[in-house]
């Protein structure tokens, strides 16, 4: 009798874990068949795929995909595309139809996407996209997206929603932001060489949470060249938990 009780008891145990949010990484690779010899067109997605809760996994991948496919999708008609492996093959796709149309013109594009989950907490959980595409010109883009969930519904945080009061986070991010790149309190945000929208300090398009504490990360363009490449900076969450509605 006892050893039947300790059965149940493991496979209750085991049932419950199953029940956890988890994620597992799936890897999706697409090459050319066009010959080439240098820089051979290919895309490469690995990406964290939830799993277990299904309103709340599907509802996670859901958003992560249509991300991704934000980034990388270049044909006309998105309805054909609904998983990675289509998109992949469309990202090679879109490279074929431009070398055939420009065979002398055309480099070999290059797709690189890395999705890992950043920080997890019983309320949030953050999935980092490290992404890099070359489609010819000059150079290629390379940055950082940041995808914020609420651990128990699987819904997507704005950053807006982060906070308890955002105006009152954003004067106390500014205040540190000109503190570490030295520029005056009363001269304009823009004062040496940033390039903020309208001259006015804006708080980053991705926010992170990490071990060491929340992360603005402005990617190139959004507060500088890409010369002067990303900017970012990380507050400690001793100072900054009083503004955050999530910990």
């Amino acid at each position: 009798m006892k050893n039947y009780i300790f059965t149940i008891l493991l496979c209750l145990i085991f049932t419950s874990c199953k029940k956890e949010l988890s994620f597992e990484n799936e890897t999706f690779e697409e090459k050319s068949t066009i010959p080439c010899k240098n820089d051979c067109p290919d895309i490469t997605i690995e990406v964290p795929i939830a799993k277990n809760k299904k309103i709340v996994a599907d509802s996670i991948n859901k958003k992560v995909f249509a991300v991704i496919k934000e980034i990388i999708y270049f044909g006309e008609d998105s309805t054909k595309v609904n998983d990675y492996k289509s998109l992949s093959k469309s990202f090679i796709a879109s490279y074929e139809e431009m070398h055939q149309k420009f065979p002398n013109d055309t480099f070999g594009w290059e797709g690189k996407i890395t999705g890992n989950v950043e920080f997890e907490s019983e309320q949030i959980v953050n999935i980092k996209i490290d992404h890099y595409t070359f489609t010819g010109g000059a150079h290629g883009y390379q940055g950082f997206r940041s995808l914020l969930f609420n651990r128990k519904t699987g819904k997507f945080i704005f950053n807006k929603d982060l906070f308890k009061n955002e105006k009152e986070f954003k004067a106390f991010a500014e205040k540190e932001f000109r503190a570490k790149y030295h520029i005056p309190e009363k001269a304009n945000i823009n004062a040496t060489g940033l390039m903020f929208e309208n001259d006015k300090f804006q708080l980053s398009q991705n926010i992170f949470y990490t071990s060491e504490g929340l992360l603005l990360y402005y990617n190139s363009y959004e507060a500088a060249s890409y010369a002067d490449g990303p900017k970012e900076i990380v507050f400690p969450y001793d100072k900054v938990s009083k503004y955050l509605k999530y910990q």
